[in-house]
């Protein structure tokens, strides 16, 4: 639940943060200068506030568009993030979210045109060469969507700009928006899941898997590219067999030919991520398991992460096309 609203004062009255505050009307509503004086201090409780969020509404002033990480992506030459959104609705316990920021409330930016301009601008300096724009590495693309109506503006920009595609990475079944909007290849939806006994001990909030698979469904019927990312398989004692279970639950629902993109990925944070996360939950068991650290990367032993990725990518091999398959490199 929300608990209140804050607001920077020099944004109040642009036309998104107006149909923000009239949506959140019966919150509590509190001005300030710049989000960083609610979402930036030190000694915040992330834990607590996870529990009843405020929602923030900025304008991102610069750095709209960033250079994706190392290893981030489908592979592409020219790979970029940007987040209409910090923090995430949803309450998942690997997230590195929660060990990056010091809050968690949910900043909200409006000033949509700004992202727009810089997206343009960066594909306009790869020329005729394929730019991929993912939005979801700081946020959730769509689990706020009913509030940020966010694909209403930046799915017919990417659509504009002839050698720009997008990835929409969520784990919400907020498709509603897009069957309204005319299907696009340059529009990937990648849904996100893990197994239904990490699911029920780890994804906090998280829609189901069988409600999720539907909104794929959905969206696929509707002709919509639509990709799966298993990102992160997280390690316990039935994994495996937990694993075809998924894929079982799936596929029986979706034709794999019709899959734009398939990735796989184990549970890994950065040292200090993860040193963080674990002290706001030392009772997690998750941050117990034997764990090996490696150039500052906290993952399993190697010969346990060889083990799964191994049996898992085996298992997808069963359903997809091979060609459909980008392994997961990237280290949050």
């Amino acid at each position: 639940m929300v608990s209140c609203v804050y607001i920077e004062s020099a944004i109040r009255d642009h036309p998104r943060a107006a149909q923000l505050l009239q949506r959140l009307r019966k919150l509590p509503l509190v001005e300030i200068d710049h989000y960083g004086e609610v979402f930036n201090p030190r000694a915040q409780n992330f834990r607590l506030q996870k529990q009843n969020p405020a929602i923030i509404i900025a304008r991102k002033n610069k750095g709209q568009v960033l250079a994706a990480p190392e290893g981030y992506g489908l592979g592409g030459e020219h790979n970029y993030y940007f987040s209409h959104m910090l923090n995430c609705l949803y309450d998942c316990r690997y997230c590195f979210l929660q060990g990056m920021y010091q809050s968690a409330h949910q900043v909200l930016f409006v000033n949509y045109e700004d992202f727009g301009e810089q997206i343009r601008q960066t594909a306009k300096n790869h020329a005729d060469k394929p730019v991929w724009f993912y939005s979801g590495y700081d946020c959730d693309s769509l689990a706020n969507e009913p509030m940020t109506r966010f694909t209403e503006y930046f799915i017919p920009l990417v659509k504009s700009i002839d050698n720009a595609w997008m990835e929409l990475r969520t784990k919400s079944t907020q498709v509603r928006s897009m069957l309204q909007l005319e299907p696009s290849s340059k529009i990937v939806t990648a849904f996100s899941f893990s197994d239904a006994t990490s699911h029920a001990r780890l994804e906090h909030g998280v829609p189901s898997i069988e409600k999720r698979v539907n909104a794929m469904s959905r969206l696929i019927e509707a002709g919509w590219p639509v990709g799966l990312r298993f990102d992160p398989v997280v390690y316990h004692r039935n994994y495996q067999s937990a694993f075809v279970d998924l894929l079982e639950q799936i596929f029986t629902r979706i034709d794999a030919r019709q899959l734009h993109s398939v990735s796989l990925g184990s549970f890994r944070l950065t040292r200090d991520h993860f040193r963080s996360i674990s002290r706001l939950y030392p009772e997690e068991p998750l941050f117990a398991q034997n764990m090996s650290l490696d150039n500052g990367i906290i993952s399993y032993p190697l010969d346990r992460e060889r083990e799964m990725i191994d049996f898992c990518e085996a298992q997808l091999m069963n359903h997809i096309p091979v060609q459909a398959y980008h392994p997961c490199e990237w280290h949050g």
